[in-house]
C-alpha cells in the first residue's frame, strides 16, 4: 500500500490533537511528531486557512476547529448503522463477555466501524477506525467470503502476506483453504494471526449494500476452546436480528 505523506500527516495530526487535548504550537508539534519545521509550518498555515485549526489564544498554540466534527457528523449521518447493528453489538458483548466489533472492507485491511469493549480486566481493546489485515483475522475473512472470487483474487495481488504469527496465512491459497473451512463449519475464526494470544469468531453481517462482519475477540486463554459456542450464540442474535426485520 503507498502512503501519501501529506494526507497521513494531516491525519496524523487530528490524532495527536486528540491524545493531547489542548493546544499545540508549531515548535511543539514538530518536535512531538518528530517533523521537519518547515513542513510542519506550511501544513499548519494551510489547514488554518481552510478553518480546521484555530488559535484559542495569540500565539496560544493551534488547535482543531469544529469544522472536523461538522463534517465527520454529516458524513456518519448519510449512512449510519443501524441502531438494531448497534443494539446487537451490545447484546452480543453481554451475553459472550468478550470485545464485540462490527468490521468492513478498507483496501487490504478491514475496518472497525463499531466497538463494545468487554468489561473484564484482560480483554481486547480496540476503537473506531482500527485496522487489521483482511486476509489475516476472522474480521476480515468473514469480508472476504461476501466477495466474488475475481474480487478476491484481484485484492490478493495487492496484499503483503507477511508472516505475523505461526498461524497466519501466508499464500492466496491458504486464505481461500481458510475461506472453504468456515463455509463448512459456518463461522469464520482466528487464533493470534495478527495480534498475540487473540482468539476470535466472525459471522457476515448482511446489511443493504454495505459489506460488513461482526466478530467476537477475546484472549486465547477464554476464547479458544469456546469459539463454537460463541459462534452459536452469535448465530442466534443473528437470527432474532432477522426476525425483527432489521
Amino acid at each position: 500500500m503507498v502512503v501519501v505523506r501529506q494526507a497521513a500527516n494531516a491525519l496524523q495530526l487530528l490524532e495527536y490533537f486528540a491524545r493531547r487535548l489542548r493546544p499545540a504550537t508549531a515548535a511543539e508539534i514538530a518536535e512531538d511528531l518528530d517533523w521537519p519545521r518547515s513542513s510542519t509550518f506550511k501544513m499548519l498555515g494551510t489547514l488554518a486557512e481552510m478553518g480546521f485549526l484555530y488559535e484559542p489564544q495569540p500565539r496560544g498554540g493551534y488547535y482543531p476547529s469544529p469544522r472536523w466534527l461538522d463534517l465527520a457528523e454529516r458524513v456518519t449521518r448519510a449512512d449510519p448503522l443501524p441502531d438494531a447493528v448497534r443494539r446487537l453489538v451490545r447484546d452480543l458483548a453481554r451475553a459472550t463477555g468478550e470485545t464485540v466489533l462490527v468490521a468492513a472492507p478498507a483496501g487490504e485491511q478491514a475496518i472497525f466501524l463499531e466497538v463494545e469493549e468487554s468489561r473484564q480486566p484482560v480483554r481486547y481493546f480496540a476503537s473506531p477506525g482500527s485496522l487489521v489485515p483482511i486476509h489475516a483475522s476472522s474480521a476480515g475473512r468473514a469480508l472476504l467470503a461476501q466477495m466474488p472470487v475475481r474480487e478476491r483474487e484481484q485484492l490478493y495481488r495487492r496484499i503483503r502476506f507477511d508472516g505475523f504469527s505461526p498461524t497466519t496465512p501466508l499464500t492466496p491459497a491458504m486464505v481461500e483453504a481458510e475461506l472453504e473451512a468456515a463455509r463448512v463449519r459456518g463461522f469464520h475464526q482466528s487464533n493470534a494471526e495478527y495480534i498475540p494470544d487473540l482468539a476470535g469468531v466472525a459471522l457476515a453481517l448482511p446489511f443493504g449494500h454495505r459489506r460488513l462482519s461482526i466478530v467476537v475477540v477475546g484472549p486465547v486463554s477464554r476464547c479458544l476452546d469456546r469459539r463454537p459456542a460463541i459462534a452459536g450464540v452469535m448465530a442466534e442474535q443473528l437470527d432474532k436480528l432477522k426476525q425483527d426485520g432489521a
